[in-house]
């Protein structure tokens, strides 16, 4: 989880290849609409989330049921997402890409996506870090990708 330009695509595929698992990518579930609105500069409200994360809840509890592994790319910004996207399900770590406006906004200014860097600043306004009772891994992402990919893997007991 994380702002928008924080990583989790780019690491999510990384751990998602080291662990021979599905990356959900969270990006693949909003509706035109969505993608439409931010792309044209608009922040999402909480009713424009409500059924996007509906669905990615769905696809991570399919994969529960089947005893799946795999691996979410979503802001979940709010905590109140992060408690709809992981409803139901026994297993989860929360992994929280934290980092600075500027190092974020220079890295969406490099890269082509329908979130515009105007966003940024509401993606920060929005975002809610995880407290201490969701126990999240906290990266951060001031460091190389390889020192993440490195620190996540160390944490995850995976090396």
């Amino acid at each position: 989880m994380g702002v928008s330009g924080s990583g989790k695509t780019t690491l999510g595929r990384r751990l998602a290849a080291r662990l021979d698992c599905q990356l959900l990518e969270g990006d693949d579930f909003h509706s035109p609409a969505n993608i439409k609105k931010m792309s044209a500069g608009k922040p999402l409200t909480d009713k424009d989330r409500l059924p996007w994360l509906t669905e990615i809840s769905s696809a991570i509890q399919t994969k529960a049921n089947t005893n799946q592994a795999c691996i979410v790319a979503c802001s979940a910004l709010k905590r109140r997402y992060r408690k709809l996207l992981l409803s139901n399900i026994n297993q989860a770590k929360l992994i929280y890409l934290r980092g600075n406006k500027e190092s974020i906004a220079a890295r969406m200014n490099a890269r082509t996506h329908f979130m515009p860097p105007a966003l940024l600043q509401s993606q920060f306004d929005t975002l809610e870090p995880p407290s201490s009772c969701e126990n999240a891994l906290v990266v951060d992402i001031s460091q190389g990708i390889e020192e993440c990919m490195q620190y996540l893997l160390k944490e995850l007991k995976l090396t």
